[in-house]
């Protein structure tokens, strides 16, 4: 197979790739060396500070003779390689693709001693890391190299590619956890038994949890796949995130006849992932769970990254563990099920991350005909940032909260009225709540609130904010998960593509949410 390993400069590729070609007996290339080799001896830095648009173009050139080239490699690209034209694109088709992740002050420190080699590592490369970032996140993976040595580095690497060579060639993205890699297929169709038992091996029994509106659609094709496996349905809704249905389906799983080399199978939506990962992660202390989301909020948010709970009278997911999957197979065909309102819900996660995403995937959500696509792109920006956070201990994976804070209130409070919102509906008024703050807190535009006002009205979402804005809404803000004493984590947007999270007061989130106007 040949690697591609992609990464901003003095991200380690060159170090890291030369490890990895030794020990599995392929030839490294680096793509800079071969382009000075190829082009008469000038090197990459004296093309760079010449003519940089000459440079790219020889460079996407000479990727592609490489590309070409039938054996097998490890090549490390230049820091701007991937943001160059098609070059991931074609990188994708041809191999697998990892980014390696570095902090940019960690890698000014690192090119201190050969900073002539690297003309780019100037007073703009700030703003190149940032324009930069969201094509490392189209990588297969991402595997995070601050404060790691390079051998440490190229294990994690080979634990990457040895799962990418056991999964099928639709591979989306790998999460990158060591030992615990997994892939996340999309594909027309996965309900194929080869699939998932690369996954799962060979467990003494598997149990399917699904809910009634899927079973009476899919859950035959997943009988076929897992002929031999018991199932346990559960009612559709957010109801069955209860501490009632799990100790239930616990039971039901007992019954059936799982002990600790078991696997369960979640076949379903948001609810169906949560509840089957969170019973995975207690039951005999833990058993391998494969998601099978059927919904495009699960595809693209809820079945990825481990983060599994259920419900309490307090609010949603306030009880859970992180407990990754072995596999994430998403078959778009189940989509065609969705009932109509499910499949537009939808595209409030979507369009939650073409906010943290850019303005490339920005510009794909409201195109039906790039739908796959963008669910791809979402995939990729979880996988990467679960690769790099997963705990949610150094603030990254926080951005995944983004129109969470607003809108898991409000979706709580919509639970007790006669039409209770679904969560896509919800984080997309969430979304709206979160420029509004942003505007008042960072200096965002205050346009950017009627932009996304108007993308999630396109998409058929509800688009109005403030009648949502009750007391019991802000006072549910007070018990988010990511409040911290009278502060909230909240994620603020200061343009599509650049989000980051700030410690806010709770009394002050509601004060811009909600005015007090005098009579």
């Amino acid at each position: 197979m040949t690697t591609f390993l992609i990464g901003f400069m003095a991200a380690g590729k060159t170090t890291v790739g030369t490890a990895l070609a030794a020990r599995t007996g392929r030839s490294f290339i680096d793509l800079d060396d071969e382009i000075t080799r190829s082009g008469g001896g000038e090197s990459a830095a004296e093309l760079v500070k010449r003519s940089e648009p000459e440079f790219r173009a020889r460079e996407a050139a000479t990727l592609q003779a490489l590309i070409d080239r039938k054996e097998d490699l490890v090549i490390a690209t230049g820091g701007g390689a991937a943001a160059y034209g098609d070059n991931v694109d074609r990188m994708r088709a041809r191999g697998l693709v990892i980014a390696l992740d570095v902090e940019l002050d960690e890698a000014r420190e690192r090119a201190t001693h050969d900073a002539s080699a690297r003309p780019l590592l100037d007073d703009r490369a700030g703003e190149r890391y940032r324009d930069r970032a969201p094509f490392y996140r189209r990588a297969h993976a991402v595997i995070r190299t601050s404060g790691k040595a390079p051998p440490a580095i190229a294990d994690e690497v080979c634990h990457v590619e040895a799962v990418y060579q056991r999964a099928p060639s639709h591979v989306a993205a790998l999460l990158a956890l060591g030992d615990r890699t997994y892939p996340v297929v999309v594909a027309e169709t996965v309900f194929d038994p080869q699939l998932f038992s690369a996954a799962l091996g060979s467990p003494s029994k598997i149990a399917i949890l699904t809910d009634t509106n899927v079973a009476a659609h899919w859950l035959a094709a997943a009988g076929a796949a897992f002929p031999a496996a018991g199932v346990v349905t559960v009612p559709a809704g957010e109801g069955s995130k209860s501490f009632a249905m799990y100790e239930r389906v616990c039971a039901e799983m007992i019954a059936l006849g799982l002990d600790r080399s078991s696997a369960i199978v979640a076949l379903g939506g948001g609810v169906v992932g949560d509840l089957a990962g969170f019973v995975a992660a207690t039951l005999f202390r833990g058993i391998p769970v494969v998601q099978v989301p059927t919904t495009l909020v699960a595809m693209t948010d809820a079945a990825i990254g481990g983060k599994t709970a259920i419900d309490t009278a307090a609010g949603k997911n306030l009880v859970g563990a992180f407990w990754q999957p072995r596999l994430v197979a998403c078959g778009l065909e189940t989509l065609a099920t969705l009932p109509a309102r499910e499949r537009r819900a939808g595209y409030g996660e979507l369009w939650k991350y073409a906010l943290l995403g850019g303005p490339g995937m920005w510009s794909l959500v409201s195109d039906p005909a790039a739908l796959g696509d963008v669910i791809t792109r979402a995939i990729a920006y979880k996988a990467a940032v679960v690769s790099a956070d997963e705990r949610e201990l150094t603030g990254r994976r926080a951005l995944l909260n983004l129109g969470h804070t607003v809108g898991h209130a409000i979706e709580s409070a919509s639970a007790e009225t006669s039409a209770p919102l679904l969560h896509g509906e919800a984080v997309g008024l969430g979304l709206l709540a979160a420029c509004r703050v942003s505007a008042a807190v960072v200096g965002t535009s205050v346009a950017l609130e009627g932009e996304v006002r108007e993308a999630l009205r396109s998409s058929g979402l509800p688009s109005d904010l403030d009648p949502w804005l009750t007391d019991e809404v802000l006072a549910r803000m007070s018990i988010d998960k990511k409040r911290v004493g009278s502060e909230l984590k909240f994620i603020v947007v200061r343009e599509v593509g650049q989000c980051e999270p700030i410690a806010i007061p709770v009394t002050d989130v509601r004060r811009i949410l909600r005015p007090v106007t005098s009579a």
